[in-house]
């Protein structure tokens, strides 16, 4: 095997416990250049623990995780430069500009501030924010601030992106944008890490599904892969398959039956 085929992402025997509760038990994983990971799972099943620890923000997990070679618990941080990080929920600084903000990342990660200013300027005009350059973020819609946050990740060219709902807020032009993104980035062999709860989304645009379901991986395999082994239908019924959740159809249905219900008593 040469240096091209070895693993950007080498997790292996990865546990990890809270007070209360195991959230990992045992993890093991290899993620290559160029690969489109849908990291998906129901909530609580340690996609976002697991993502923490590679990011080097959570300690005190058990098993080894390597990144670009190297395990990240030797105290070297430099490999920090070459990932970028979308969270779930992120804290922008509402009372900065765009400009401002994106200048100030762009320099935690080495970039000079005339670079960063210049190609943050031009991503901000291609995902149509140009006139929202000099605006504080606090004025912004939810979509822009996602669209702030993605040029923020990308901004330094990392090798992997970690990204946890990245089109959420989007509308449907820019989703068709940042998938296309995304997909050149693969293609470019970048490695894209991505978590979401959408099912379709994730369907459509990785090339490696990978599940977690209470701390352990239940599948792991393309989407065509997952559909032969005996499972049925799109990913979200797979999903739902191995996660055994198989009640939303009542729920839904006792649901819209109390509404029902309540209007009668009117």
């Amino acid at each position: 095997m040469g240096l091209a085929d070895d693993p950007v992402i080498a997790i292996s025997g990865l546990w990890m416990n809270y007070t209360d509760r195991m959230v990992l038990k045992g993890i093991d994983l290899k993620v290559y250049r160029g690969q489109i990971i849908g990291y998906i799972g129901p909530n609580g099943a340690g996609k976002s623990t697991t993502v923490k620890i590679m990011l080097g923000l959570v300690e005190g997990y058990n098993g080894k995780v390597e990144i670009f070679g190297r395990d990240i618990a030797d105290g070297d941080v430099s490999y920090k430069k070459r990932i970028g990080y979308v969270p779930e929920v992120a804290e922008l600084y509402d009372s900065l500009t765009a400009r401002e903000y994106l200048t100030f990342v762009g320099e935690l990660y080495g970039m000079k501030r005339s670079d960063v200013d210049y190609k943050a300027g031009k991503l901000m005009a291609l995902l149509g924010l140009e006139k929202a350059y000099d605006s504080r973020i606090a004025t912004f819609s939810k979509g822009m601030k996602q669209k702030v946050l993605l040029i923020s990740s990308m901004l330094h060219d990392p090798d992997i992106l970690f990204l946890d709902e990245p089109l959420s807020g989007l509308d449907a032009n820019s989703v068709m944008v940042v998938k296309e993104i995304f997909a050149s980035l693969a293609a470019r062999g970048k490695t894209i890490f991505y978590s979401s709860h959408i099912m379709d989304v994730v369907e459509k645009i990785s090339s490696r599904i990978v599940l977690i379901d209470g701390g352990d991986i239940v599948a792991d395999g393309s989407f065509a892969e997952l559909r032969e082994k005996g499972r049925e239908g799109s990913l979200e019924d797979i999903f739902n398959q191995l996660t055994g959740f198989d009640k939303y159809r009542d729920i839904a249905g006792e649901f819209v039956a109390v509404m029902q219900e309540v209007s009668s008593h009117d």
